[in-house]
This record gives C-alpha cells, structure tokens and sequence, in this order.
C-alpha cells in the first residue's frame, strides 16, 4: 500500500494540473472584408493574446465569418489547430492585401503551418473550403483590412 500512495499522489497532480481549453473569443471587434465580390465578417484579432487564442474552442464559424490575424510588421507565421474543433482554411496575406498563400487545416492538429513569405501582415481563417468556393486564390486582393498600426 505504501507503494501505491506516490503513484496515486502523481496521479492526481497530473489530472489536477491539465489546462481546460480556453472559452471561445466572440467579443473581438469586427471588419467587413472583401474577396472580389464576396465579403466576410471578421473578428480582428489585433494583439497576442486574442492572436494566440485565435479560433480555438469554436464549434461553429458562419458561411461568412472569418477571423482576421493583424500583425504590426511583416513577418514569416505559422499557425495550427490546436483546440480548434472546426475545420478551417487560412489565407496569409501581405502587406498590400494580395493573399500570398491558402491552406486547409485539420481540427485539433497541432503541426504547425508556416507561411512561404516573410512578409506576411494577416491572416484570414475562414470554413474549410471557403477560398475555393468563392474563386479566392493566391494572388487574389483583400479591401477592407486594417492598417497594421492597429496591431499590437
């Protein structure tokens, strides 16, 4: 019995110490974008914290509704999934508003997606497959976005 007691203690303290997932953001504020002749409702996720919270905990993203990442300088970013349980595609965008890149990521997957450009200033999650959908590809100009002295 003696022997079992560290196990048990060493147990509980590793059930005791997992991290819940963090409560989906809903409150960021809002920018309308434009794709051609499509539109999406963004929430803005303009400094860490809510970049680094991004979509994680969120069941359900409207047909057009996407959050967008806005960073202060151009950059190389990677993004993933985790605590993310909705499928969703990510444009990475320059500084100009031409999408540079598309990909489609897996929910809860947690290799990192990094973009080819250095230059990246947003990025745009929205549904799996919402690029595609629209005609959206890379090379294509976003309107609507945030100067990125917003960011944080």
């Amino acid at each position: 019995m003696k022997y079992l007691l560290p196990t048990i203690q060493a147990l509980l303290l590793s059930v005791c110490t997992l991290q819940a997932a963090p409560t989906a953001q809903t409150n960021l504020p809002k920018a309308t974008l434009t794709l051609g002749s499509e539109s999406l409702i963004a929430q803005i996720a303009a400094d860490d914290p809510s970049r680094e919270r991004g979509l994680m905990s969120r069941t359900n993203l409207a047909e057009n509704e996407a959050m967008l990442f806005v960073f202060p300088t151009p950059r190389s970013v990677a993004f993933w999934m985790k605590d993310t349980p909705t499928p969703l595609s990510i444009a990475y965008v320059g500084p100009s508003g031409r999408i540079f890149e598309i990909h489609d990521m897996k929910p809860f997957d947690e290799t990192p997606i990094p973009s080819a450009s250095g230059a990246v200033v947003y990025a745009i999650e929205t549904p799996l497959g919402w690029f595609t959908k629209h005609g959206v590809l890379a090379g294509s100009m976003v309107g609507g976005l945030p100067s990125p002295s917003t960011a944080k």
